[in-house]
């Protein structure tokens, strides 16, 4: 991996829309530059410091889980012999700004979907404060190594004098750090869409050129919530590239390819479980991990069906650090997938149906008529080597007028699942799986 992209591992950047989306962080004007993108309207709230309980911050959490792990198995039957990499962290982030401006069936569907256990009133600030936690991550002893870095920014573009409702710009302004900048979608759509389009490249470091293809912004657009999160991290043991060597690699169809295979034996968090065996590789700082999870042979498929968070849970919990043999590919993948079907299956159809959505609680419906979802769009990037873990990710939701040491050896040579996960909160950043490794390089 070349050194100038590691210099900007990953921002994810999430929008709705025509388009919309969020999570919390700097202010649009230092994301921009200084460029003009219309009149600043909106609340001029500062964002704030949420002081929230502890058991709140973790059921927002365990609630994110639910989810990803719901989203990830509905892709996955629709595609079982892809590679996948989704983050369901950057959707449910994306999900959230929408949430605060639905109403009625629509906010108990996209509730019940997202798993959001908490209330308007009690979700928003969680997430801001999860962020922020996130953002706290220790440095890196070793002054030649990166440490984990996730820094999340917000931008909200809307049509100019479209009538939305001061209570919504509030809320996202005290818990996203978002304020408003108007665009002209009705006159100028494709110019609207260049622009913010430009806005992701930028804050992906050209990873996500063009979240918003031609015509997924149309003069029906009125909203764009933006959000671009930074994420960039080496290995606390980096591997030799020395070391890596060919090797072979099982696909899931039982096809052989040779791959990349890099190898370390160091002390890592590992466990074996009826004939599960996982691994997890922290980044500097300590405070992220990347978890592989090698299920028994012929195993794959009903171990990955069976997961659901309190058997990840059970996992995770008996980790102990051993002298780990580590054989794992060097590989990088991209997937790209439209939610619309999956949030659908998952029960909240009324936000995409334009006789029920109701998102009120975003625009003055009397003045003008609240549009539904259109299509969840959800693009990301990873890649694994030697000196760590590059990741980012894109999701648009347009809307229309809408303990002591032992012995352990892994060597991943056949069907595996991975997570990158903040190791004290437990969230989820990413969840992956690599099915054909031939596939990912």
């Amino acid at each position: 991996m070349e050194s100038d992209r590691r210099e900007m591992l990953a921002r994810a950047g999430v929008l709705a829309g025509a388009a919309l989306a969020g999570c919390t962080g700097r202010s649009v004007d230092d994301v921009l530059g200084g460029r003009s993108n219309g009149e600043v309207l909106g609340s001029d709230l500062e964002r704030e410091t949420p002081d929230i309980p502890k058991n709140a911050l973790e059921t927002l959490v365990r609630g994110n889980t639910a989810f990803a792990l719901d989203c990830f198995q509905t892709l996955v039957d629709a595609s079982p012999s892809q590679n996948l990499l989704v983050s369901p962290y950057s959707v449910s982030l994306a999900m959230a700004m929408v949430w605060a401006g639905a109403r009625g069936r629509t906010e108990r569907q996209i509730k019940e979907t997202l798993r959001y256990q908490l209330d308007q009133d009690e979700l928003h600030p969680a997430f801001n404060a999860l962020d922020r936690r996130l953002e706290e991550q220790p440095g890196a002893s070793d002054t030649d190594a990166t440490p984990f870095q996730l820094s999340v920014v917000n931008a909200i573009w809307g049509q100019t004098e479209y009538p939305f409702r001061e209570s919504y710009l509030d809320r996202l302004a005290r818990n996203y750090g978002a304020g408003l900048r108007t665009l002209d979608f009705s006159s100028h759509p494709d110019r609207s869409r260049t622009r913010i389009n430009e806005w992701v490249s930028d804050q992906t470091n050209g990873t996500i050129e063009q979240l918003f293809e031609k015509e997924s912004i149309t003069a029906a657009t009125r909203i764009v919530l933006a959000n671009a999160v930074y994420f960039k991290a080496d290995w606390k043991h980096p591997f030799s590239a020395d070391a890596t060597e060919d090797g072979p690699f099982t696909a899931l169809d039982g096809t052989t390819s040779t791959v990349p295979m890099m190898s370390q034996t160091a002390q890592f968090p590992a466990a074996e479980i009826d004939g599960h065996r996982l691994i997890e590789l922290p980044y500097a700082g300590g405070g992220v991990g990347l978890v592989v999870v090698l299920p028994a042979e012929g195993a794959f498929e009903s171990f990955e069906r069976s997961l659901d968070p309190g058997r990840l849970e059970t996992f995770i919990k008996r980790l102990e650090s051993v002298s780990a043999a580590i054989t794992l590919p060097r590989f990088t993948d991209e997937s790209q997938v439209g939610l619309k079907r999956t949030l659908s299956a998952l029960g909240m159809a009324s936000a995409f149906d334009a006789n029920e959505a109701d998102f009120s609680g975003m625009v003055d419906s009397e003045n003008a008529d609240p549009p539904p979802i259109d299509d969840v769009v959800h693009k990301t990037h990873i890649a694994v080597d030697e000196e760590g873990t590059e990741a980012s990710a894109a999701t648009g939701v347009t809307m229309p007028v809408s303990a002591p040491a032992r012995e352990f050896e892994l060597t991943v040579d056949r069907p595996f699942l991975y997570a990158i996960r903040e190791r004290t909160t437990g969230t989820v950043l990413f969840l992956g799986r690599v099915v054909d490794a031939g596939a990912a390089q």
